[in-house]
Order: C-alpha cells, then sequence, then structure tokens
C-alpha cells in the first residue's frame, strides 16, 4: 500500500467541495419555519403561543446545548489519551461534528419530511448531534490509523446509513429507543469495528510506542469523561415525550450512571494487579450505565432497575477492556483502539436485551398498571391504545438490525478507505499528530 500523507491539494478540495454540496443542498431541500419548532413544542402539550416560545427556549435550548457540549466537548477529550494525538483526537472531533450535523441534518431530514421540504427546528438540531455522535463513537475504533480524509468520507457513508437504519427501526419496527443504546452506540461501534477490521495492519499487532498514554493525556481524557457523565440525563432525554417519559429518563439515566461509577470502580480494582484502579476502566466504564439504560429510559420502570442496569453495564463494560479487547486484537484482528466495543457496543447490546425485557414486562406500558381504571377514560389513554406499540419481536429487530446494518456498512466503508489515494500514515507513523499537524518536535519529545 501506498502511504501519500501530503494533503496539501487532495485535503482542501474535498473539504471545499463538501460544504459548497451542503450549501447547495441545504438550498434545495432546507428552510427554517417557524412551525417546524411550533409543532414539536405543541406535541410536549403546551397550547398557547407564550407557553410555545418559552418551553422552547427555556428547555429544548438547553437540551441542545448540553448534546452539543458531549459532541465536541465530551467525546473529542475523551479521545486524548494518547500521548502524542491530543490535536487530532480534539481536532479531528471537531472537523467531522462540523460535517456530520450539516450531513445528519440533510439525511433525516430527507428520510422524515416525505417528499417535503426539510424544516430546520431544534428538534432537527440535536438529531443532527446524534447522528454525529455515531460516527464519533466509530471514530474512537480507528483513532491514530486513519487520515483526516478517510474520516470525511467515512462521515459521509456512516450517517448516511445510520440514517437509513434509524429510519427502520423508527418507522418501520417501531421499536423504543429513546437514548438511542442501538440506533446510535450499538450500531457506532460494530461499524467502526468492521472498518478497524477491513483496514487491520500486522505491522501494529505488537502494539506501537506511541499508543500509550502519558500522565497529563490520561487526565485530559478524564476530562471527556466528566463532561459526558454530567451531561447523559440530557442525552437521553433530549427528544422524550415532555411530562412523565421525559421526567423517566432524567431519573433513570442519573441513577444508572451513578450505579455504574461504584460497580466499575469496583471491577477495575478486581481484575487489576494489587487492586490498583486502571484510568481506562475509569475514564470510559463509568459512562456504560448511560449507554446502557437508554433504551428504556423514558419506561415506567423504577429507579433500582436502572441501577441494576447500570451496575451490569459498568461489570460487561471493564471485563470487555480487561480480557476482549486483546482478544479481538489477536485472534479476530481488530484493533480497537479507544475500546468503543467496551463503552458503546456491549452497553449498547446490553440496552437493547433490557428493552426486550422492559417491554415484555409491560413496561413501555405507559397507561397500564396499577392506575389503569382511573386513567381508561383519559383522552391520552384512548390516544395510547389507538397508536402502535412496541412489541418484543420489534424491539429484536431494531438490536439486530442496528448491529448486522453496521456490520454491513462498516465492511463496505472500509473497503472504500483502504484504497491508497486517501494517504492512510503508515505503521510508523500511526498515533503521531505530526503526519497531520504542525507541531513542535520539542513537544512530541517529552
Amino acid at each position: 500500500m501506498s502511504f501519500a500523507t501530503n494533503m496539501r491539494f487532495k485535503f482542501p478540495l474535498m473539504a471545499i467541495g463538501l460544504e459548497v454540496a451542503m450549501i447547495v443542498l441545504f438550498g434545495l431541500f432546507a428552510i427554517f419555519n417557524w412551525c417546524a419548532t411550533a409543532h414539536w413544542c405543541t406535541t410536549k402539550l403546551f397550547k398557547t403561543a407564550s407557553n410555545i416560545v418559552n418551553h422552547c427556549y427555556r428547555y429544548s435550548l438547553p437540551l441542545f446545548q448540553d448534546v452539543h457540549v458531549m459532541i465536541f466537548v465530551g467525546f473529542g477529550f475523551l479521545m486524548t489519551f494518547l500521548k502524542k494525538y491530543g490535536f487530532s483526537s480534539v481536532g479531528i472531533n471537531l472537523l467531522i461534528a462540523a460535517l456530520g450535523l450539516q450531513w445528519g441534518t440533510l439525511m433525516q431530514g430527507i428520510l422524515h419530511s416525505h417528499g417535503h421540504k426539510i424544516h430546520i427546528g431544534i428538534k432537527n438540531m440535536i438529531n443532527a448531534d446524534f447522528s454525529t455522535a455515531t460516527v464519533l463513537i466509530s471514530f474512537g475504533a480507528v483513532l491514530g490509523k486513519i487520515s483526516p480524509l478517510q474520516m470525511l468520507i467515512m462521515t459521509i457513508i456512516e450517517i448516511a446509513v445510520f440514517a437509513g437504519n434509524e429510519h427502520l427501526v423508527a418507522e418501520i419496527f417501531k421499536a423504543t429507543d429513546i437514548g438511542a443504546s442501538m440506533t446510535i452506540h450499538a450500531f457506532g461501534a460494530y461499524f467502526g469495528l468492521a472498518v478497524a477490521g477491513v483496514l487491520y495492519r500486522p505491522g501494529l499487532r505488537r502494539g506501537h510506542d506511541n499508543e500509550e498514554s502519558v500522565y497529563h493525556s490520561d487526565l485530559f481524557a478524564m476530562i471527556g469523561t466528566l463532561f459526558l457523565w454530567i451531561f447523559w440525563p440530557s442525552f437521553n432525554s433530549a427528544i422524550a415525550e415532555a411530562g412523565d417519559k421525559e421526567y423517566r429518563a432524567v431519573v433513570n439515566t442519573y441513577f444508572s450512571l451513578a450505579a455504574c461509577v461504584l460497580t466499575a470502580y469496583a471491577f477495575s480494582s478486581l481484575v487489576e494487579h494489587r487492586g490498583k484502579l486502571d484510568m481506562v476502566h475509569i475514564q470510559n466504564a463509568t459512562l456504560a450505565g448511560g449507554v446502557a439504560v437508554g433504551t428504556c429510559a423514558d419506561m415506567a420502570i423504577h429507579p433500582y432497575v436502572s441501577m441494576i442496569i447500570g451496575s451490569i453495564a459498568g461489570m460487561v463494560s471493564v471485563l470487555g477492556f480487561k480480557f476482549l479487547t486483546p482478544v479481538f486484537a489477536t485472534k479476530l484482528r481488530i484493533h480497537d483502539t479507544c475500546g468503543v466495543h467496551n463503552l458503546h457496543g456491549l452497553p449498547g447490546v446490553v440496552g437493547g436485551l433490557a428493552g426486550i425485557v422492559a417491554v415484555v414486562l409491560g413496561a413501555s406500558d405507559t397507561f397500564l398498571g396499577k392506575h389503569r381504571t382511573m386513567r381508561i377514560f383519559n383522552f391520552q389513554s384512548l390516544c395510547y391504545f389507538l397508536l402502535p406499540r412496541s412489541t418484543p419481536a420489534m424491539q429484536a429487530a431494531a438490536l439486530g438490525s442496528s448491529i448486522g446494518t453496521a456490520l454491513v456498512g462498516g465492511l463496505i466503508t472500509g473497503l472504500i478507505l483502504k484504497l491508497p489515494i486517501w494517504g492512510q500514515p503508515s505503521d510508523q507513523n500511526c498515533y503521531d499528530d505530526s503526519v497531520f499537524w504542525e507541531v513542535l518536535c520539542t513537544v512530541l519529545n517529552k
């Protein structure tokens, strides 16, 4: 393979070309329309114009800002653990997020607008951030081993595949996945793993000198963890129906994350030499509870159930880092730089399975339970029984679709990215900012 990493003409041409294409497509298909925002707010049971405005700007906009911080600060800093790859971790994160939120707006808007113009509102912006999160998860699996050009190509392909799968899950299967355990986390992880498998390099099998952290790089990564941990309840509740569901999504995520932290710390100490804590586990496994509770976050589960889900996720994530990651690298020839399988893949599957169990037990049936006879004649109850509801089979289909679509899409994307024209760094230049960034050599040598 030829490793031509000079991007002087290729990268500017591709970046400018993609942005021009975005501008043209937005001009053709997207418009700003107050009705789009008003419609979303009125579905949240706000009737007067003043209440609509009040809700959108006092409640919806802060939720969008929380998710936005997670995308650009949380994910960016979480991947700064490599000692010589901090510029790329944060910088390329910004690049692909900026492209992804534009492309995601178009892809999801086209699928959900049914041939009409895309009406841009806060909900579209939140969903665009969600689609971007999928690519950022996959980015972790190939971190340090591909070029910015390859990441731009991967962003375009993955978001298109993601939008198709998300439409299938939400519109065809009618599955519940409010925090996107299946459609974002599991999908993003397995898409990235498939790409990493196709781009696998035997030369990196025994490790690389730059594929390690130092004290300050791990500290920067922990900043990303804290931002993600704090704002995760907003992520899981951002598009939930206002009222009980939105409230439950926040509370369930809150307690799932809290339980996950203690379990992750406990198992990190249990599996490490002399009971010491491993910063890799703490940076990642402490977030697994937010991932795993996502599918059933807005369902009528008790807080102790969300704590059980979070505890299981923390345990599974730590064990994955300790035992599965080496097996993936040596036996399956899949090198997962950030361990996205353990933070997003496995907890995403746990979340999908928890959603199936919750639906079987009737937790998604909002108006069933001990108050059923009191609310059966309520207008909302009538609407509930008339609307299609998720079934265990549809939940299982959604999980299978998310994983299967991700693997197929990732394999195809990996084959495209394997073409030598994209400037993939050579084995000796992996995990090194100086390949694509102007960096003071004295800084990198410390």
